[in-house]
């Protein structure tokens, strides 16, 4: 069992910086993939970024490369989400997942999910 909570959503201009957060608690938490993936307003959830915890390497789409940066930090069982340059195109609910090992790849197949910060760029 994996409790997920968001934090750092807000409203930034575009061309700004947020920076997003997700505490996780839980058993073993060393052995899971962690991603972001976010939800625009009538469309489907998007994958964004992943980090498997135990090694660090990381993921991502193609749209947020070179202006978006995941991290961990093991002493506060936290990942983040640097966010950069930050588009219009990039407003949506973002959610913090995990799930254990990397079977189903990067993109797919979590189990646990938390309940999402809202990240509004404005023009």
């Amino acid at each position: 069992q994996v409790q997920l909570v968001e934090s750092g959503g807000g409203l930034v201009q575009a061309g700004g910086s947020l920076r997003l957060s997700c505490a996780a608690s839980g058993r073993t938490i060393s052995m899971y993939t962690m991603g972001w993936f976010r939800q625009a307003p009538g469309k489907e959830r998007e994958f964004v970024a992943a980090v498997v915890w135990s090694i660090g390497i990381t993921y991502y789409t193609d749209s947020v490369k070179g202006r978006f940066t995941i991290s961990r930090d093991n002493a506060k069982n936290t990942v983040y989400l640097q966010m950069n340059s930050l588009k219009p195109e990039d407003t949506a609910v973002y959610y913090c997942a995990a799930k254990m090992g990397t079977r189903g790849g990067p993109r797919n197949s979590y189990d646990y999910w938390g309940q999402g910060t809202q990240v509004t760029v404005s023009s």
